[in-house]
């Protein structure tokens, strides 16, 4: 009998220290875990954290001049779509009534055809700011807002890119006779503040407007990484943005 209890109690004794043991395990497991999944921008290297936003960054230019720099980019993109500016697009509208909607057409058409072939030339400016950021800038991206891809090509490129982009948007504007009516009632408009001077030059507001579109789109490209960084097809994008989420 006492052998029987003894025994149950050791069989006892072993089923406890067992389940201890499996909870035990358990709990490491489930910590290892939790600390996996605790990653964080911290836990990064800042090589990696730079190799990933660069990675973003210039996957997301390229793709943005892709789908800009060719036909219907800029005119059929409601997004981008390049419109006459303030009053201007008034008069146009008026201008419809009159009968002359071809000829605003045209005008509207030759303005975002000129920010289709302006686009590609600002291809190898892009990829050159990319590459030159340092790790600030790109830990600040990272952890900046929903602009803050845009504000770092803006502040990188919109000076050089507008020396590339304007003399193209000119030479594709001018063919269009209503480009100088454009300059002469605009010029008039800025003076009473009802357009802004800057848009009162037609190459120059068109090549303004192209830059907005193009860095919108950049920044739309690097959303879509971030979002899904799998679907990026790149190591260290997996490995950087996963570390975000």
């Amino acid at each position: 009998m006492a052998s029987r209890n003894h025994l149950r109690s050791a069989g006892a004794s072993r089923r406890v220290f067992h389940q201890a043991g499996l909870a035990t395990l358990g709990g490491l497991l489930w910590g290892t875990w939790q600390q996996a999944l605790a990653l964080t921008l911290a836990d990064l290297s800042n090589a990696d954290a730079s190799a990933g936003v660069k990675a973003a960054l210039e996957k997301g230019a390229l793709s943005a001049v892709g789908l800009l720099g060719r036909a219907d980019g800029f005119l059929a993109n409601p997004q981008v779509r390049i419109p006459l500016p303030g009053v201007l697009e008034d008069a146009g509208k008026l201008m419809r009534t009159f009968g002359q909607g071809k000829r605003v057409d045209e005008l509207e058409t030759a303005m975002n055809r000129a920010a289709e072939a302006a686009v590609p030339a600002g291809k190898d400016v892009l990829v050159q700011a990319v590459r030159g950021m340092t790790v600030t800038d790109a830990k600040q991206i990272l952890t900046g807002g929903e602009t803050s891809v845009t504000d770092f090509f803006a502040g990188k490129t919109r000076e050089p890119l507008t020396g590339r982009f304007l003399p193209i948007v000119a030479r594709a504007t001018e063919r269009v006779a209503l480009a100088q009516k454009y300059n002469d009632f605009a010029g008039r408009a800025a003076r009473y503040g009802l357009v802004k001077p800057q848009d009162a030059h037609l190459p120059q507001y068109v090549t303004g407007k192209t830059l907005d579109g193009l860095y919108l789109v950049i920044g739309e490209e690097e959303r879509k990484i971030r979002q899904d960084p799998v679907a990026a097809g790149s190591q260290i994008l997996q490995k950087v943005f996963g570390a975000l989420k």
